[in-house]
């Protein structure tokens, strides 16, 4: 490899998600003094001239890395844990931040089934000697709270059967809340209960005939309620929020809870309904998902992404 096309590869294995380890190994453990000191200075992204007069690593980007360096051990963490223990601490960690992770909140307590929600429910009283509820209550204080706490404790109805007509009914619910703009859609009491209550069997049919009532989507209309788009994708159209999260996460300039959401989501949905994510994705992006992953992973957290959602082929 020449001298530029080595600079060139050290560069990316910096620059994606994850890092290149073998990369730093063949190529930078070999590299004398002077080679380094030549990419420095051939490196103003990640070096800057000191006033001392020495090239210096952005302080930025030395933040960046210690997370890329992290990103394969917190993807094997993730992996590893039992699935009650995962999204316990999945949704303690979403409450931690400063500015809480609702979309977090809505994605686990949406996309599980029921069991595996009391499942979560029960590993977080262990883990934290809290409720999940109790917890919600005290640190969300905007109006999605009442709507959460009821999608978190939700048990609902899995089997086959679905009272056409009542799905039907509750489509006009729908449609009528959506014309009165003074509504505020989230604190609408029999909005919650239907989304909070519903078995996802019946929330499907209920989509189908918005859809055959007003001649759209229910996600889209719901372009202004972004908390209610999103309960509603994730109950509704599960594949296709996952390919979107997905598609998102899946690059360079995103920002760090972002990059986060690829190895949530490839871990977490590994077992359960990969293989149709992959097939949402190919089809809404034109590219297959392991491509995508390619384009952008580094190293060890490439490989091993790439090594889960193979097992679903």
């Amino acid at each position: 490899m020449s001298e530029a096309n080595a600079y060139a590869a050290l560069t990316k294995a910096f620059s994606g998600l994850g890092v290149d380890e073998n990369l730093f190994i063949s190529t930078l453990g070999k590299w004398n003094r002077h080679q380094r000191e030549i990419y420095r200075v051939s490196t103003p992204g990640f070096f800057k001239e000191d006033e001392r007069q020495f090239q210096r690593w952005d302080d930025h980007h030395i933040l960046q890395l210690r997370q890329e360096f992290l990103r394969l051990k917190d993807a094997v963490v993730i992996y590893t844990m039992h699935p009650w223990e995962r999204d316990g601490r999945l949704f303690k960690e979403a409450l931690l931040l400063k500015v809480p992770q609702l979309n977090v909140l809505i994605e686990t307590a949406c996309t599980r089934s029921s069991e595996e929600l009391l499942g979560a429910r029960r590993a977080y009283h262990s883990l934290f000697d809290h409720s999940i509820e109790e917890d919600i209550a005290h640190r969300i204080q905007n109006p999605e709270r009442k709507l959460l706490v009821a999608l978190v404790t939700s048990h609902r109805y899995e089997g086959p059967r679905v009272n056409d007509d009542l799905a039907k009914s509750e489509a006009k619910v729908f449609v009528n809340a959506l014309k009165d703009a003074k509504k505020n859609l989230v604190e609408d009491d029999e909005i919650m209960r239907i989304l909070s209550h519903r078995s996802k069997l019946h929330l499907k049919a209920l989509y189908n005939h918005y859809k055959e009532m007003t001649g759209n989507y229910l996600d889209e209309d719901l372009d202004g309620e972004l908390t209610l788009k999103q309960v509603v994708q994730c109950l509704c159209l599960p594949q296709t929020y996952f390919s979107n999260i997905l598609i998102a996460s899946l690059r360079l300039d995103v920002d760090e809870s972002a990059k986060d959401s690829a190895t949530r989501v490839i871990v977490t949905r590994a077992d359960v309904d990969m293989k149709q994510i992959k097939e949402e994705f190919h089809s809404k992006y034109g590219t297959t998902l392991p491509a995508k992953i390619e384009e952008v992973a580094n190293g060890s957290y490439k490989d091993f992404l790439l090594t889960i959602i193979s097992k679903s082929d």
